[in-house]
C-alpha cells in the first residue's frame, strides 16, 4: 500500500519511506505497469486519434496539432488509420473502447457511419475531425471546403475558363460533396451553365485522379481547366496530364485542394487551396479536452478558413 501511495504521489507518506520506495524503483529499473493500472481505473490519459489515410501527405501536420496538445495536458495518443473502411473503422473503435481511451478523434469514413454508437452508448468523448458525422450531436471540426471550393474554381473562371473539370470526391463523405458544392456554386455566381459531363468523382487517391482525368482529356471537347479536390487526386491529375505531353497552363490549367510542402517546386508551381491543418488538429484535441473535462458542455462546431494560394499552374 505504501509504494502504491508513493507511485500515485498520494500523501501521508513520511520523506524518508518516500524516498527509499523511489531508490528502490531507481535500482530495479521499475516501471509501473499501465495495462494494470487499466484494469483499475475506468479510462486513460490516453487519446483515440482514426483517420482514413496515412498515407495522405494532408494528415501528418494535423497529426502533430493532435499530439502537441495532448502532450501540454498530460495525455499520450493512440493512431488507427481506417483505410476509409467502415468494417475496419468499426474494429479501431471497440480497440480503442478496450484500451479505456479518455476520448476519440475521427475522421469518419462516411457521414453516416454508426461505428461510433458503442462510444455514445458508453459515454466516450468523441470530436468529428475534417468530415461532420450526421447521425450523431458531436463536436466537430472542420474547414470551410464550400469557401475553398468557391474560390478555386471562379479564380479560374476569372482567368477566362468556361469549361472546368471537377475531379471530386465520394459524395457519402462529406469534404468531397461540400467541394463539388463549393465547385458548383461558383459556376452558378458567375453565369457559367453546369456541365455535367464535365464532373468526375474519384476516391481521393491517387490512381482516382488519374483515371478521371484521363476520362476528361479523353472528352471530344475537354476542358481547358481542372479543379482536383485533395492533394492526392492533384498527384494522379499532374500524372496523366504529363503522360499525355500537355503543356500546364498553356493547353490545361490545373487548380488543387490542400497545399503540400512540394507544390511550389513543381514546374509550373501548383495554385492550391491551403487548409490550416495543424491548426484544425490542434482545435480537435482542444475540444477533445474540454468534452473530456465537462461531458455536458454544449456541443461545438468549429469551421476554419481555407486559403487560396495563386502560383503559376493557371497562368495568369
Amino acid at each position: 500500500a505504501t509504494v502504491s501511495r508513493v507511485l500515485n504521489n498520494l500523501p501521508h507518506v513520511a520523506d524518508e519511506t518516500r524516498a527509499k520506495v523511489l531508490w528502490a524503483m531507481e535500482q530495479l529499473d521499475y516501471r509501473p505497469s499501465r495495462v494494470a493500472r487499466r484494469l483499475r481505473v475506468e479510462t486513460t490519459q490516453i487519446l483515440g486519434l482514426i483517420i482514413p489515410n496515412i498515407a495522405n501527405p494532408f494528415f501528418p501536420s494535423v497529426v502533430r496539432g493532435i499530439e502537441d496538445v495532448a502532450c501540454a495536458n498530460e495525455h499520450t495518443l493512440l493512431l488507427c488509420n481506417s483505410d476509409d473502411d467502415l468494417a475496419k473503422e468499426s474494429l479501431y473503435v471497440d480497440v480503442l473502447q478496450a484500451e479505456r481511451v479518455a476520448g476519440i478523434i475521427i475522421c469518419p469514413a462516411d457521414e453516416n457511419s454508426t461505428s461510433c454508437e458503442p462510444l455514445r452508448r458508453n459515454g466516450v468523448p468523441v470530436v468529428a475531425m475534417d468530415r461532420r458525422l450526421r447521425r450523431f450531436d458531436v463536436d466537430t471540426v472542420l474547414v470551410d471546403n464550400v469557401k475553398g471550393a468557391c474560390q478555386a474554381t471562379s479564380h479560374l473562371i476569372r482567368l477566362g475558363h468556361r469549361r472546368i473539370g471537377l475531379i471530386g470526391g465520394p459524395s457519402r463523405i462529406t469534404t468531397g460533396r461540400e467541394r463539388q458544392e463549393g465547385y458548383e456554386k461558383a459556376l452558378s455566381e458567375h453565369g457559367v451553365e453546369l456541365d455535367q459531363s464535365l464532373i468526375k468523382i474519384g476516391n481521393f487517391k491517387q490512381d482516382g485522379g488519374y483515371q478521371k482525368t484521363c476520362e476528361l482529356m479523353g472528352m471530344d471537347d475537354p476542358p481547358t481547366a481542372i479543379f482536383a479536390a485533395n492533394n492526392l487526386m492533384t498527384l494522379g491529375a499532374l500524372n496523366a496530364i504529363h503522360e499525355k505531353g500537355l503543356n500546364i497552363p498553356q493547353r490545361i490549367a490545373i487548380v488543387g485542394f490542400d497545399d503540400m510542402p512540394w507544390a511550389p517546386w513543381l514546374d509550373p508551381p501548383l495554385t492550391t487551396v491551403a487548409q490550416p491543418t495543424y491548426e484544425l488538429g490542434r482545435r480537435a484535441a482542444d475540444l477533445l479536452l474540454k468534452r473530456i473535462a465537462d461531458k455536458d458542455r454544449e456541443t461545438v462546431e468549429v469551421i476554419l478558413e481555407p486559403i487560396l494560394i495563386v502560383r503559376e499552374s493557371c497562368g495568369y
